[in-house]
């Protein structure tokens, strides 16, 4: 597989990512701090991408029905040289069907995550799944 994506932005604005129809507008200035997500968040967004588009595909693979998932993803930054040093999740499954094995979801999840084993090679990575 190959993938795409194309990014612009104006000197001292903000910034824009293109993919597909898709259209995520993302801070490279001080002024949107607030606002927009800056690179080190939107590859966060891209983990809890990854972990929850995976939620959804071994739902139908080990045949567990679900409502709803979230993810809540933190991270700490190590500053020299910069880069992600620590990433925890929290993943919650709303769920009733009591087939879910969630210590196999978890081990599916990391095995198979693109992203998940993309980051995994270069800092830490942990965490915990939740049937409500």
């Amino acid at each position: 597989m190959e993938y795409k994506v194309k990014a612009s932005t104006i000197a001292n604005q903000n910034a824009l990512i293109s993919i597909k129809n898709s259209k995520i507008d993302f801070g490279t200035t001080t002024v949107n701090t607030k606002d927009l997500p800056n690179p080190a968040e939107l590859l966060l967004g891209s983990l809890a991408a990854c972990i929850l588009k995976n939620v959804e595909r071994f739902s139908h693979l080990m045949t567990f029905t679900y409502t709803e998932a979230n993810i809540e993803v933190f991270a700490t930054r190590h500053e020299n040289p910069p880069r992600m040093d620590n990433i925890f999740y929290k993943l919650n499954i709303l769920s009733n069907d009591n087939t879910l094995n969630l210590g196999l979801l978890k081990r599916n999840l990391e095995k198979h995550g693109t992203i998940y084993n993309t980051l995994k090679m270069s800092c830490n990575i942990t965490g915990s799944i939740k049937q409500l």
